[in-house]
C-alpha cells in the first residue's frame, strides 16, 4: 500500500491520534479514491508513482538547522500524506496536477521550512517546468529569505543538487530548464509581470492583507499545473485574510463548499480537547510530538502560560494552532467572552450591585458598569457610556467606530455641549435604581476628575469609594475578572460597546507579574471596561464576607 494511503487508513481507524480537520482530510482521500474507480464525472486519479517521485527527491535535500544539520531528510508519514496527496493526484486525461492551491497549518516546530524548501526545489528543476519562477513570499524581505535562505542551504550541503542549480544570494537558477527562485515581498520594488509556477506563503496569518496572495494568484494565469502553497501556524487576528482563507478551508473539508482542486491539512487540536492533556498535543504537533525532547518543551511552554497568563495567547496559536481573536498581550479573548453572553434576559429586579465610574471630558468616554453578585460565585454586568453630541461625529471619522448606531441603540447617550455633564450621569443612575429598585452598595470611581461627582453622589446618600489606579489596587482584581470570565462565571447582554472596549484592551504588567488594563493605540477606547472593574474592586469581596466598609461616607481604597 502507497505511503498516502496507509497514513489515511490509519488516522481513519483511529490508529493515530488526529484532530477533527486531519481525520477528514485523510477520509477525502479515501472517498476520492473510491470516486476514480466508481464515478465517471470524476476526473481525477492517484498516480502513486508521481507521489513517489517526490519522496525520492527529498532524499538529495539534507536538513539545515538543529542536531540533524547535515543528515538526509527522512519524510514523515505525515509530510508523505500532504506531499503525496498534492503531487500524486493528478486529471486523469491531461495528467496534470489536480490541486492547484494547497492550506497546511501545523504548530511551531514542526518541519514547516523543511517542506517547503523542499517543494521549492523540486518545482524548480524536477517538475518538467521550463523557465519555471518559483517564489518564496512574505510581507517583509528578511522574512521572505528564510525559507529561500533555507532553500540555498539544501542546494550547497548536496553533492547533486549543486551540480545542477547555481545558488547566489537572491536567486537559485537552474540553467537547463531556465528556471528561478526567487523570495519576494511587499517591498519589492515591482510585484509585476510575474509569471509563477509556485508561491508559497510562510506564515500567512502575519499578513495584514491578501496583497501577496493575490499577487501570485493573479499571476498563475498561464502556468498549466502552477501551486499556491500556504503553509502557516494559527494567529490571533479574526478579521485577516489568513483566518478567512482558514474558514472557508474547513468548509471545503465539511462539503459544505466544494473546490476538488484545493488542499487542506490543518492540524489543531480539538475543540473539546484538554490543552493541558498532553496526549492530545499530537493533533496540532505531528513531529515534534512524536520525541521527548518535543514534549518536554511543549510541557514548559504550557507552564509558562499557566504562570504568565499572558503568555497562553501565544501556547494557544503557536503550540497548539487554534485560532485566538486576542492581539499581544491582550487582556481577554473575544470568543471566551461571547461564551458568557446570556441566553435570556436575567432579571435583575431589587438586586444588589456595585456600581463603577470612569469619567471623562472630551477625549474618552464616560461609562458606568454595573455588578451584580449571584450566588455560586457568579455576577451579572451591565454598562452604559455617555459622549458629547459635538465631538459624536468627529470621534466617529478617528476612532472609527458606529458611535451613531450605538447612541441609536441606547448603548451611549449623546450628551448636549462638547463635555460631558456629570449631572446626566447621576440622573441615569438615579433613574435606573428607581426604574428596577437595584440596591446600590458603593459607588466605586476613578478620582481623575471624580472629586465633585462623589460628592455629589455622597450627598444623595450613596456609599462613595475612591479606587487608586495603580497595581496595587487593581492588579487581583483584573486577574480575578479575567478567570471568571474563563469560568464562565460572568454574565453580560452583549453590549458591543463593552465588547469593543475589551478588545481593545491590553495588559501592562510589573516586575512582580502584577498587572493594569492599558490600550495599544490613542483612538481605542478601555473607559467601558475600565468601569466595570472599579466596580469589581469591591463586588468581589463578596464572595470573602462582608464588607470591611460599614455606613455611609466618601472612603478611599
Amino acid at each position: 500500500m502507497d505511503a498516502v494511503t496507509q497514513y489515511a487508513n490509519q488516522v481513519v481507524a483511529k490508529e493515530m491520534v488526529a484532530g477533527k480537520w486531519v481525520q477528514l482530510a485523510c477520509e477525502r482521500h479515501l472517498r476520492d479514491l473510491d470516486r476514480q474507480d466508481t464515478e465517471d464525472d470524476f476526473p481525477y486519479l492517484f498516480d502513486e508513482s508521481r507521489a513517489e517521485r517526490v519522496f525520492s527527491f527529498f532524499r538529495f535535500c539534507k536538513h539545515t538547522k538543529g542536531k540533524l544539520a547535515g543528515s538526509p531528510i527522512d519524510l514523515d508519514p505525515f509530510q508523505k500524506f500532504i506531499l503525496g496527496s498534492i503531487f500524486g493526484w493528478v486529471h486523469h486525461e491531461s495528467g496534470l496536477r489536480r490541486y492547484r492551491k494547497a492550506y497546511i497549518q501545523l504548530a511551531r516546530k514542526n518541519a514547516k521550512s523543511t517542506i517547503l524548501s523542499g517543494v521549492g526545489l523540486y518545482m524548480l528543476m524536477a517538475d518538467g517546468e521550463a523557465g519555471a519562477e518559483i517564489y518564496a513570499t512574505a510581507t517583509k524581505s528578511d522574512q521572505a529569505r528564510i525559507i529561500y535562505g533555507d532553500s540555498k542551504v539544501m542546494v550547497n550541503r548536496s553533492r547533486d543538487l549543486s551540480k545542477r542549480l547555481n545558488a547566489q544570494e537572491s536567486v537559485i537558477r537552474d540553467p537547463r530548464s531556465n528556471s528561478v527562485f526567487r523570495p519576494l515581498s511587499k517591498d519589492t520594488k515591482t510585484l509585476d509581470g510575474l509569471n509563477p509556477y509556485l508561491g508559497i506563503i510562510d506564515e500567512y496569518h502575519a499578513h495584514p492583507t491578501s496583497e501577496m496572495y493575490d499577487v501570485l494568484v493573479s499571476g498563475m494565469g498561464q502556468r498549466a499545473q502552477p501551486l499556491l502553497f500556504i503553509i502557516t501556524t494559527a494567529g490571533f487576528n479574526i478579521h485577516s485574510p489568513c483566518y478567512t482563507e482558514y474558514e472557508y478551508c474547513t468548509k471545503i473539508m465539511e462539503s459544505t463548499l466544494d473546490n476538488d482542486q484545493y488542499f487542506v491539512y490543518i492540524a489543531e487540536m480539538d475543540e473539546d480537547d484538554d490543552i493541558g492533556d498532553e496526549r492530545t498535543w499530537v493533533k496540532a504537533n505531528p513531529l515534534l510530538a512524536q520525541s521527548e525532547e518535543g514534549i518536554a518543551y511543549l510541557k514548559a511552554e504550557y507552564q509558562v502560560a499557566l504562570d504568565v497568563p499572558e503568555k497562553m495567547r501565544n501556547f494557544l496559536t503557536k503550540n497548539i494552532n487554534k485560532w485566538v481573536d486576542m492581539k499581544e498581550n491582550g487582556y481577554l479573548s473575544l470568543s471566551k467572552w461571547k461564551d458568557c453572553s446570556e441566553e435570556e434576559p436575567i432579571d435583575l429586579t431589587g438586586r444588589e450591585c456595585y456600581i463603577g465610574i470612569d469619567l471623562s471630558r472630551k477625549i474618552d468616554l464616560t461609562s458606568i458598569g454595573f455588578v451584580f453578585p449571584l450566588e455560586n460565585g457568579r455576577f451579572v454586568v451591565r454598562s452604559h457610556s455617555f459622549l458629547p453630541e459635538d465631538t459624536l461625529r468627529q470621534k466617529r471619522h478617528t476612532d472609527k467606530v458606529p458611535y451613531d448606531l450605538w447612541v441609536r441603540d441606547q448603548w451611549i447617550a449623546a450628551t448636549d455641549g462638547s463635555v460631558v455633564d456629570y449631572r446626566y450621569i447621576m440622573k441615569y443612575i438615579q433613574d435606573q435604581v428607581i426604574t428596577h429598585g437595584w440596591k446600590v452598595l458603593e459607588v466605586c470611581f476613578d478620582p481623575y476628575n471624580a472629586t465633585h461627582f462623589a460628592q455629589e453622589m455622597e450627598a444623595e446618600g450613596y456609599t462613595v469609594l475612591e479606587i487608586r489606579q495603580g497595581y496595587q489596587t487593581l492588579s487581583e482584581p483584573t486577574k480575578d475578572f479575567r478567570e471568571l470570565v474563563l469560568s464562565k462565571k460572568i454574565i453580560h447582554d452583549n453590549n458591543p460597546v463593552l465588547t469593543w472596549a475589551i478588545s481593545n484592551a491590553v495588559t501592562r504588567q510589573d516586575h512582580n507579574e502584577n498587572i493594569m488594563l492599558d490600550k495599544d493605540k490613542s483612538t481605542n477606547r478601555i473607559d467601558p471596561i475600565a468601569a466595570l472593574l472599579n466596580a469589581h474592586v469591591r463586588a468581589r469581596l463578596r464572595t470573602e464576607g462582608p464588607s470591611i466598609y460599614e455606613g455611609r461616607g466618601l472612603l478611599t481604597l
